[in-house]
């Protein structure tokens, strides 16, 4: 088993639709080799609701939905005492610093996440909380409390923060040394074009031919890599 990199803490109301996900493929194989861990808290588990309602209506009208605050951030606490290995957690920035943890809000309005944002990440984190919103959202009080920092994967908006969770891990992730098994696997390290073939060298559909180009089948390392550079 090999040292655990970074540890992502999720915070969701649908573990199960992210479950598959980090036990299949690359991720899968990262999470079984102990290169990065993941740890599921629902806010369900922390209400005092016998019905484990969490979502009421928004004050000042509007459709859908809104998660409550208290439930979050008593989510969040479960994921600090885990890291800290303490009952209690100060929630300030020195101390999150100390523990070299982050707590990430998704929010369209929020800061872009990049890849250059992903690789500052795996560097210098061991924890990672991400807080997945779902319905109209969560309470932002939320957020103010936990000194969460908004991010968002794009400008559009989702039906819930379990699809940007997953792209935030997944790319973090693959900055791992190992986790990929060869560095020339990241994109960002290799010479690649956005064009990329495989046999057969001619493929016939429908009676048409589609041909690999001729440059990459001649051999000519420097040139192709010149091919490559303009796409």
């Amino acid at each position: 088993m090999k040292t655990c990199r970074i540890h992502f803490h999720i915070i969701t109301l649908f573990p199960e639709a992210l479950q598959g996900y980090f036990a299949a493929s690359i991720i899968g194989r990262a999470v079984k080799d102990g290169l990065i861990k993941v740890s599921y808290y629902n806010p369900r588990d922390y209400t005092k609701d016998k019905w484990r309602r969490i979502d009421r209506r928004p004050y000042g009208g509007g459709p859908g939905m809104v998660i409550e605050a208290l439930p979050v951030v008593k989510a969040v606490e479960a994921a600090l005492r885990n890291i800290s290995g303490r009952k209690s957690f100060d929630i300030s920035n020195d101390q999150l610093k100390r523990a070299k943890t982050k707590i990430v809000f998704f929010s369209a309005g929020g800061k872009q996440f990049t890849n250059k944002t992903a690789r500052g990440y795996a560097r210098t984190l061991k924890h990672l909380i991400l807080i997945a919103g779902h319905y109209e959202g969560i309470d932002v009080r939320a957020q103010k409390i936990l000194k969460a920092e908004a991010v968002s994967i794009g400008p559009y908006v989702l039906s819930g923060g379990e699809a940007p969770a997953l792209v935030v891990a997944d790319a973090i992730a693959r900055q791992i040394p190992g986790v990929l098994g060869n560095l020339m696997s990241l994109e960002e390290e290799r010479m690649a074009s956005s064009n990329v073939y495989t046999r057969p060298e001619v493929l016939v559909y429908k009676g048409k031919k589609y041909r690999v180009p001729k440059i990459l089948l001649s051999g000519h390392h420097a040139k192709i890599e010149e091919w490559k550079k303009r796409r």
